[in-house]
This record gives structure tokens, C-alpha cells and sequence, in this order.
């Protein structure tokens, strides 16, 4: 069974590993130079040179080199693993069994961009690890794996993404397996109606102190590491945050939202929401925060 693999985010390369452990035969892998679209993004070529496979770096995953590259490999199966363009039918073909593809989310719910980052950000519960068969259309392939995927208050984008790595690669084992055995476990799942999660911007990360704490507080947690982080301005200038605590706002109903109210021994300091005190831990220490300032 000869395996092609598609990647080039902290994703793929514990995909990859994972693939290898199994001792799976991967006779080539596609991955980026360098991306400015993935700020988890990772270069697969050093793990191609130490166990020995071909790799091929692209720009666009349909282009002919591309396309020459796999056709000269003969691949079975495909996995991409961890890549933002949409494979067109034409390199789809080229896999007689088929490409599996892997969302962070409860297919065919939350399909498109930014899964673990917009599930934090609104609030949910829950979320899953999906894996499916790719088509032209974005994450709207069969299902052959899915394991939900609680979201607790205390999780970050960190803490969310490393929960669903270690099920995904139970997953994964677990798949490759069934694929050693000429099936693939096609999963059952509940008709509903799904949605598209839109491409995110940098407006999408800027706090506006007018919101809630709870709302900053998702935002916050959404884009922590591995991500950009969310950020506020001030007098023309960005300033980066990545950790916040929500606080009780009973003694300044009547503050404006926006006004730092307290600022302790550590530069810890503490802001006026729109619903609550948002306390500001881990920020960027070019910001000095002064008591009654307005942000």
C-alpha cells in the first residue's frame, strides 16, 4: 500500500510520524518552503531526509510539477494532512483508493476555516476530530473517523489543539489499520443542516473593550499560541494579549467600558468591559498601563 502525504502545519508532522511508526510505506511527501498563512506552519523536509523519501515543495498542490511528482510515484492512497487549498479532481484521480483529508470539527458541522479557533472564540462546548475522504468540495467527503471532542472553560487554542492531536492519532492507528485490510470504516452520521466557517480576518482578533468579559475572554483564548493572538490599540499602536482572567464588575456598573481601573505589583491590570473587569495578564511589555487610562 503506497502512501502519498500532503502537509505543512505541527499537524502534519505528527501525522507523518505517526504514519511511519506504523511502517507504513510513504513513498513521497508534498509540503511549503514556507507559508505566511499557517503560523503553526512546518517545513516536512528534514523528516524526509532522515527516513529517506521523496519530497517535493509547491506553492499550489494542483500544478503540473505537482501532479508529474505524484503520477511518478504511483501512490494507492493519499493523505492531506494539514493543507489550506482545495485538491482538484484531476489530482484527486491520481489515487486509486481515494485522499483522506482531516477536519477539527463535527463534520459536517463548523466545515471551512479556522475549526479550533472559531469554536473558542463562540463559545462551544464541544468539538471533534474528523477524518474523511476528500472531494472538490471543501470537508464534504464521507466520514471514516470521528471522536467528539469536550471544550472546557479552562482550555486556550493550545491546550484545545494538543487534546484533539492525541485523539487523532489513536484515530489514525486505528484507520491505517482498516486501510491494511482493504476497508474503510465509512461512519453513520445524524442528518443536520452545516455550516461554512468563514476565512478569519485581522479585524476578527481586535478586542473591543464595549464587549463582554466572557466574549473577550474567548477571543483571548482563541488565538493563544500556537496562533497570532488577539490584540488591542492604543494611540495608534498594537499591542498583543494572550492570557486574561474574567473578574466581577459589582463596584463600577458605573464605569465606561475601556477604562483600566486597577493595575498591580506584576503590570497585571484590569479593564471596564462591556459586561464585567477583564483582567490583562500576559500581554506585550511595550504596553505600560496606567490607572484611568481609556483603551
Amino acid at each position: 500500500m503506497k502512501v502519498l502525504f500532503i502537509g505543512c502545519v505541527q499537524s502534519s508532522e505528527i501525522f507523518l510520524k505517526t504514519l511511519i511508526r506504523q511502517e507504513a510505506d510513504i513513498v513521497g511527501v508534498i509540503t511549503k518552503r514556507e507559508s505566511r498563512l499557517n503560523a503553526d506552519f512546518v517545513d516536512l523536509s528534514f523528516l524526509c531526509s532522515e527516513k529517506g523519501i521523496a519530497c517535493l515543495y509547491v506553492d499550489n498542490i494542483n500544478e503540473k510539477g505537482a501532479c508529474e511528482f505524484i503520477q511518478s510515484l504511483s501512490p494507492d492512497i493519499g493523505f492531506c494532512l494539514g493543507w489550506s487549498q482545495l485538491l482538484k479532481k484531476e489530482v484527486l484521480n491520481l489515487f486509486p483508493k481515494g485522499v483522506i483529508g482531516f477536519h477539527p470539527s463535527a463534520l459536517p458541522k463548523n466545515r471551512g476555516r479556522h475549526p479550533i479557533i472559531w469554536a473558542l472564540a463562540l463559545g462551544l462546548t464541544e468539538t471533534a476530530s474528523s477524518f474523511f475522504m476528500l472531494e472538490e468540495g471543501a470537508d464534504t467527503g464521507k466520514v471514516v473517523s470521528q471522536v467528539r471532542v469536550p471544550i472546557l472553560y479552562e482550555d486556550n487554542a493550545r491546550t484545545l489543539y494538543d487534546k484533539i492531536m492525541n485523539v487523532a492519532e489513536k484515530q489514525l492507528v486505528y484507520l491505517w489499520e482498516k486501510i491494511c485490510e482493504s476497508t474503510i470504516p465509512y461512519v453513520e452520521l445524524e442528518r443536520e443542516e452545516h455550516n461554512t466557517w468563514r476565512k478569519r480576518n485581522k479585524n476578527d482578533g481586535k478586542i473591543d473593550w464595549r464587549m463582554s468579559s466572557r466574549n473577550i475572554y474567548n477571543l483571548v483564548r482563541a488565538l493563544s499560541e500556537p496562533y497570532v493572538g488577539a490584540h488591542f490599540e492604543y494611540n495608534g499602536y498594537e499591542y498583543k494579549v494572550w492570557e486574561v482572567k474574567e473578574l466581577s464588575d459589582f463596584a463600577y456598573k458605573n464605569i465606561e467600558p475601556g477604562k483600566i481601573i486597577g493595575v498591580d505589583d506584576e503590570w497585571r491590570f484590569s479593564v471596564k468591559t462591556g459586561e464585567g473587569i477583564m483582567e490583562i495578564i500576559r500581554y506585550d511589555q511595550n504596553f505600560i498601563p496606567e490607572i484611568g487610562m481609556y483603551l
